[in-house]
């Protein structure tokens, strides 16, 4: 009988030091579990370059209160919100000066970026400016540079960001389509001009969905929400040349933002 009452003992002892030891480990691991911080990295179209109202200590990188990141922040309360996306960013950029930061508290990143490296300004500038065959030959080099270079540079952010942040969900957001096409549009440029443009679009789109696959990141793709939306639509929610103000050119207006950008991110996060 006092054997048995002392197995019982030692038994109920060795349980509930078993569960103060489970407890304890559940308590340390709680802060790892609750990442939910939110870090908003990328380019222009992250930024918010074309929507106004851009917050005054972002200086030149353009941050904008009516920019995706800013809008789903305002509606979901993260426990923290960085905003480092900025206008002109390349590959380079975001790991030199974005990911500051991301940390094992950070639950969800949002990223734009490869449009710059390709040489977005210069193709836009080129086809605007020059011929029609200086066009069409501006964004097959650009289309090469997707194809050969940019996966390598991609890889590289994707994977920081990993490195820096592995319980982030990461959603990156591609790029619309310009134009409307087969419709009277008064832009300056060509049937051909536009259609080559919009390839281009399609052409970066797919190489940053496969990188992105290919991390485990979801990809959002905006082209389904700016259909009907693009220049040329009658209904645009991105800026044609604006000659007044040539930095917010080809970007997406607030509507693009609060239209475009943030229910596919939405939809991801």
């Amino acid at each position: 009988m006092r054997r048995s009452r002392f197995t019982a003992y030692v038994t109920a002892f060795f349980a509930a030091t078993a569960l103060a030891l489970t407890g304890a480990a559940g308590a340390q691991a709680a802060p790892q579990a609750a990442a939910t911080g939110y870090v908003a990295l990328g380019d222009s179209y992250s930024s918010g370059v074309g929507a106004g109202s851009y917050i005054s200590s972002s200086g030149d990188c353009k941050r904008s209160t009516k920019a995706y990141p800013y809008l789903w922040s305002a509606a979901n309360s993260p426990s923290s919100f960085d905003f480092t996306a900025c206008s002109g960013a390349r590959t380079g950029d975001v790991l030199a000066n974005q990911l500051g930061p991301l940390g094992s508290g950070t639950g969800l990143v949002s990223i734009s970026v490869g449009g710059n490296d390709a040489g977005f300004a210069d193709v836009m500038t080129t086809c605007v400016l020059q011929s029609e065959s200086a066009c069409v030959a501006r964004v097959a080099t650009a289309r090469a540079y997707v194809d050969s270079t940019l996966p390598g540079q991609l890889d590289s952010v994707y994977s920081a960001i990993t490195a820096r942040a592995p319980a982030a969900q990461v959603v990156v957001l591609g790029y619309p389509r310009f134009y409307k096409l087969s419709g009277t549009c008064v832009t300056g440029l060509s049937e051909t001009e536009r259609a080559a443009i919009n390839g281009a679009a399609d052409h970066l789109n797919s190489a940053i969905a496969k990188r992105a696959a290919d991390h485990g990141f979801a990809f959002g793709d905006v082209r389904p929400t700016f259909t009907n939306h693009e220049i040329c639509s009658g209904s645009a929610w991105l800026h044609s040349v604006n000659w007044l103000n040539i930095g917010e050119s080809y970007h997406p207006t607030a509507a693009g933002q609060s239209g475009g950008y943030l229910p596919v991110f939405t939809a991801a996060a």
